[in-house]
């Protein structure tokens, strides 16, 4: 019996072979026919159409202003009633590095905001762009205890800000997540917390500074641990949005209203909270249980300069002190943006004792801030820098009613792209700009010596005018 159903097997695969060639057969014939059938699709042969140019790039021929022109083009804007004395100012060509006007263009004025530019560039050149700051959570000198540590990142948050805030920044409340899960694995459901803010050291506000910069929503203290850059509600509490139009008071203490955030966070997440957070420096290896990065430095940068961030530019010029060994305090982290602008050939006008332009101590020469602008534009590592610089009209500082310097109209909107300063007595303008012959043109001007408060906007309304005038001339 076995062997008659081994025998029908073997019968019935060979029926199955002889039935596959055949068919196989048959298809072989009549594939031929049936390609040749087919109308395969073709493209037609002709040239390939390329990109058009975006936007054409500076003339590299053509006139250059001269001297004469230049000062006739700004002599009618910038009247000494209005904008005082002392009005220092240089002009480049962006292409050549020419100098095309100088007065008193190596001379130490007071930059306000325009300082932002010089602390952008140090802390591109030392840290990279990409660089990020981390925030982390380590373990504490007991099993039930942890210590939130701060890494100097000015834009971590405690919740996420709006979809429409750009970069995004990290958050206490992912942070805090991550602890939890850690914790839990760990069979950990209760801890005591700490917090470490021993990144920086010194004063927590730089000479020159008032303390009504604090409570007129200037500038919180600067500490390494922070969220929201101090900014509240008009509840006290954490703002979570970036919101340069915020001039209420800032957080008083940054450091504990971060921590306390952090604890309520963990404690919405399942861990409990032993007592009050309290300051304490971790030790130098302690085992990480969490940890969030900021956005990439480039980002930062752009927002810091497109809104005149004050809390991000005292925190980037810390970082530069930090990586280049030098005290994390005002007066260290100053220093070292001046070096690291002379290593980079920078070799005019600087003193700082702050890393924002916030102090009237500063100073800085028209020729410096020309020379680092040129810089931005020549060095790849350096361009977010002239991603960040306003636009006349459209952006941050130079857009309408977000500073003294939104009046740049007429031909000049779009074309002008400059960084803003301003103090009570103080206002300056440097960036680019594209003349009526194509030139792009780099320029400081500086007047520190406004006769009266009062005249400041007149007296931001005359430099307009002038960055206009520029935009507007050959100026032969």
């Amino acid at each position: 019996m076995v062997r008659q159903t081994r025998i029908a097997a073997l019968v019935t695969l060979a029926m199955i072979n002889v039935f596959t060639l055949a068919a196989g057969v048959a298809v072989a014939r009549m594939l031929p026919a049936r390609l040749a059938a087919l109308r395969v699709a073709s493209v037609d042969a002709g040239p390939v159409a390329g990109p058009g140019t975006v936007l054409a790039p500076g003339a590299r021929t053509g006139p250059l202003p001269t001297a004469n022109g230049l000062r006739s083009a700004l002599a009618g804007p910038l009247a000494p009633a209005v904008v005082g004395p002392q009005v220092s100012m240089l002009v480049a060509d962006a292409v050549t590095g020419r100098v095309l006007l100088s007065e008193d263009g190596t001379q130490l004025s007071t930059p306000a905001s325009t300082t932002k530019l010089v602390t952008a560039e140090a802390a591109l050149a030392v840290l990279g762009a990409g660089a990020r700051f981390t925030t982390r959570v380590v373990n504490g000198s007991t099993n039930d205890s942890i210590i939130l540590v701060g890494g100097g990142d000015p834009t971590l948050a405690v919740r996420p800000f709006p979809a429409r805030d750009y970069p995004r920044p990290a958050t206490l409340a992912s942070l805090a997540a991550a602890t939890a899960g850690t914790l839990k694995k760990e069979g950990r459901d209760s801890v005591a917390l700490g917090y470490d803010t021993s990144l920086y050291t010194g004063p927590l506000l730089a000479p020159g500074w008032s303390q009504s910069y604090v409570s007129g929503g200037d500038v919180t203290s600067i500490v390494s641990l922070e969220v929201d850059q101090g900014r509240l509600t008009s509840a006290g509490k954490p703002e979570d949005s970036d919101d340069p139009d915020n001039l209420g008071p800032r957080a008083t203490d940054p450091s504990a209203m971060a921590a306390a955030s952090f604890a309520a966070l963990l404690a919405a997440d399942g861990i409990r909270v032993t007592g009050t957070p309290v300051a304490e420096q971790a030790a130098a290896h302690a085992a990480v249980v969490a940890s969030v990065s900021s956005p990439p430095l480039s980002a930062i940068v752009e927002q810091m300069l497109l809104e005149s961030n004050n809390v991000i530019a005292e925190n980037l010029a810390r970082q530069v002190a930090v990586a280049t060994g030098e005290p994390a305090s005002f007066g260290g982290a100053a220093g070292a943006v001046i070096a690291e602008l002379r290593r980079l050939g920078v070799a005019t006008g600087i003193h700082l004792v702050d890393g924002s332009g916030l102090s009237p101590q500063d100073g800085i020469a028209p020729a410096t801030l020309v020379r680092v602008l040129e810089l931005a534009e020549a060095e790849p590592p350096l361009r977010a820098i002239l991603a960040g610089l306003p636009v006349a009209g459209f952006s941050g500082t130079l857009s309408a009613s977000q500073s003294v310097f939104s009046g740049i109209g007429g031909g000049a909107r779009g074309v002008v792209r400059a960084k803003t300063g301003n103090l009570g007595t103080v206002a300056a303008l440097a960036g680019f700009v594209t003349d009526k012959a194509g030139r792009v043109l780099v320029f400081a001007i500086m007047a520190d010596q406004i006769p009266d408060a009062g005249l400041l906007q007149a007296a931001a309304n005359d430099i307009d005018a002038a960055s206009a005038a520029l935009a507007g001339c050959g100026c032969r």
